[in-house]
Parts: structure tokens; C-alpha cells; sequence
């Protein structure tokens, strides 16, 4: 019996993976080097779900999800995990520094308990740098790469920033005091791993668990752009935060997906850069000195007289939703599928051969 339930526990591990439903003793490693890539591990079950996404909204007789979306989507992710073998990891080498120069205590790296505390300390530090994406306008124009589709599905979750990766980590130096580079790096991955399911409208609720756990319904607030999702639910795996600290709103009125402002392109190079474009040419029209850090350090919606997170959000008209929707050939959608999977097989062999 129990070497049944070993091999069932060995077979199921990697999607347990994605819904944090692993054990310390399944992911506890004392050596930085020792931790495995869980996210490039994670890859094959990120198409996996997503095709298991659009079968089931298949069989609900629901709109799937838009190729030319997803496909942009997938490309945004790509160009983070290029990016992340060209660019020395500045976030997990400023950590160790800190840990091994000002570290008040060192918990054990064995133990169960130093797993579960940082469990809840990342997903804290998680939960300021994410407010912080969208409250502080320089820290917002890498983040907006996130929000910027205006569909819901798990391939929304591939979308994510190169930049981002430079502004987040001295949100987490706190936990550096205490807890081994080796622990926060497997909560790093997991914590990211966890919200790639969330990001679906397949799930609709989940009772009592809503409480406590960051779930699709209180995230598809958050990629709202109705004026009641504006600045809501950053949470990563808990929403706890959220209500702790004020920023929770539950999930009524029909959401609209993606940035108040629409970017209208294709272009992933544009997604990735373009804000931080717009927002030098609004730094430089700005007139004053203390107005022009206003417009870096304020919210994304600021502008000179009004509140520091900026306002006029405007409303959403449910009748005349636009999406942009550019077409293209259907064999250049085969073309982009194809050429796709084999940037990402060029990538998986150099980041085998790095490692």
C-alpha cells in the first residue's frame, strides 16, 4: 500500500505542481543549484490545461479562446524566459547577499516549519510588490504587459513582463533575514505556478475556500478594467491580504477585461516596451520637476490636481465592447503555432545547456 501511494504521489507530481499541492518533503533542497526550473517543468502542463480549457468550454457551447490572443499571449511569456537566459538573475543574487551579510536568523532549510513560513512570507512580499505594480506608475509600465489582453483564459497567465523581473525583488530582501535563498526560490516558482490556473472563467466559484485562497473569481476582478476591479485582489495564493489591507472586492457585475486604455497591437515588442515609451514622452511634456516625478511615482492614472492613484476611470458600456481583433491568413496562424514551438524547443535546449 504505501508503495502504491509513493508511485501515485510520484506519477501526480508535477500537477500538483501547479496548484501548490506539494509537501516539504517533495520540494526542500539545501543549495541554490539543487532546486529544479519548476516553471520550464511546468510548460507542458501549461498546454496541457489550456487545451483542456478549451474543450470544456467547447462542450458549453462558450466562445473559446481567440488564436491570435493566445498565440500573442504565449509570445510575451517567451520573450520572458529568452530574456531570462541573456540577464544574470539580479533578484536571487541581491537575496543571497543579504541573507549571508544581514541575516538576523537562519532558519533551518530542513525543516517543515521554515517551509510553511515562507509559504505566507513570499506570498506577502508578493502582495505589496504587486500593489505597488499598479500604484506606482514607473513599476505599472512593466506590469501592464499582464493586463493587457482583453481576454480571460489560462493563456492570460504566459503573459508577463521582461521588465518586471528588475522592479520585484527588493519586495522580498525583508524575508532575506531569515529564510535560506534555496527555500524562497522553490516559493518563488511555486507561488508563480499557483496563479496560472486562476486565470480562467471555467471555474466559477469555490465556496468556503474563497475566504482564504486567491481563486478565478476574485482574479478576474482584477484584470477588470470596470471601474469597481480598478485597483483590486493583488493577491498571489492568498487573498487574505486583500482583506486585511483593504483591497478586496468580490466579484459582481459582469468583468471587462484588460487595460483602461487599449493598446490595439499584435506587436510583442511593443506590449513589453511600449508604456515605458508613452511614459517618457509624458515625463518630458510634463511641466515642473516635482510634476515630472509625479508621473513616475504616482499611479497611472494621476495627472496634476488630482489624488495620488489618479481618477475618472471610465465606465464600461456592456452593449458596444470592442476587441481588437485584427485577422490574418489562416496559414499564418499555422505559421506562428509552428515557428512558436520551435523557439520554445531553442530555448528549453539552451536553458538545459546553461543549467
Amino acid at each position: 500500500m504505501e508503495n502504491v501511494t509513493s508511485t501515485v504521489l510520484e506519477a501526480t507530481r508535477g500537477v500538483r505542481l501547479m496548484f501548490y499541492l506539494v509537501s516539504p518533503s517533495e520540494a526542500t533542497y539545501e543549495h541554490l543549484t539543487d532546486v529544479p526550473n519548476y516553471t520550464e517543468l511546468a510548460i507542458p502542463y501549461f498546454m496541457g490545461l489550456m487545451l483542456l480549457e478549451a474543450f470544456v468550454l467547447a462542450s458549453q457551447n462558450k466562445r473559446i479562446p481567440r488564436v491570435n490572443d493566445t498565440v500573442n499571449s504565449m509570445t510575451l511569456g517567451l520573450l520572458l524566459l529568452i530574456s531570462q537566459l541573456m540577464v544574470i538573475p539580479v533578484g536571487i543574487i541581491a537575496y543571497s547577499w543579504v541573507y549571508n551579510n544581514f541575516c538576523l536568523y537562519k532558519l533551518p532549510w530542513q525543516s517543515p516549519w521554515t517551509w510553511w513560513i515562507t509559504v505566507i512570507a513570499f506570498d506577502c512580499g508578493y502582495y505589496w510588490f504587486h500593489r505597488m505594480a499598479h500604484e506606482i506608475n514607473l513599476f505599472w509600465a512593466a506590469h501592464q504587459t499582464h493586463h493587457s489582453s482583453e481576454e480571460y483564459n489560462l493563456s492570460t497567465a504566459l503573459r508577463q513582463s521582461v521588465i518586471q523581473q528588475f522592479t520585484s525583488w527588493p519586495f522580498y530582501l525583508p524575508i532575506a533575514l531569515f529564510i535560506p535563498p534555496s527555500i524562497f526560490l522553490i516559493h518563488r516558482q511555486l507561488n508563480l505556478l499557483y496563479q496560472f490556473w486562476i486565470h480562467t472563467e471555467v471555474v466559477s466559484t469555490m465556496g468556503p475556500m474563497e475566504w482564504i485562497l486567491n481563486t478565478p473569481s476574485h482574479h478576474r476582478v482584477h484584470h477588470g478594467r470596470n471601474p469597481y476591479c480598478i485597483d483590486k485582489n493583488y493577491a498571489g495564493m492568498l487573498i487574505i491580504w486583500d482583506r486585511m489591507f483593504g483591497t478586496f472586492q468580490p466579484e459582481k457585475d459582469r468583468v471587462i477585461y484588460g487595460l483602461v486604455h487599449s493598446q490595439d497591437t499584435w506587436n510583442p515588442l511593443y506590449m513589453q516596451f511600449g508604456a515605458y515609451w508613452e511614459l517618457c514622452k509624458r515625463f518630458y511634456h510634463t511641466s515642473g520637476v516635482q510634476n515630472k516625478l509625479c508621473v513616475l511615482f504616482m499611479g497611472p492614472g494621476w495627472s496634476p490636481g488630482t489624488p495620488r492613484l489618479g481618477s475618472g476611470v471610465p465606465e464600461v458600456d456592456y452593449s458596444t465592447i470592442p476587441r481588437y481583433h485584427k485577422r490574418v491568413p489562416r496559414w499564418l496562424d499555422i505559421y506562428c503555432f509552428v515557428h512558436f514551438h520551435i523557439i520554445l524547443l531553442t530555448v528549453h535546449v539552451l536553458s538545459q545547456r546553461g543549467s
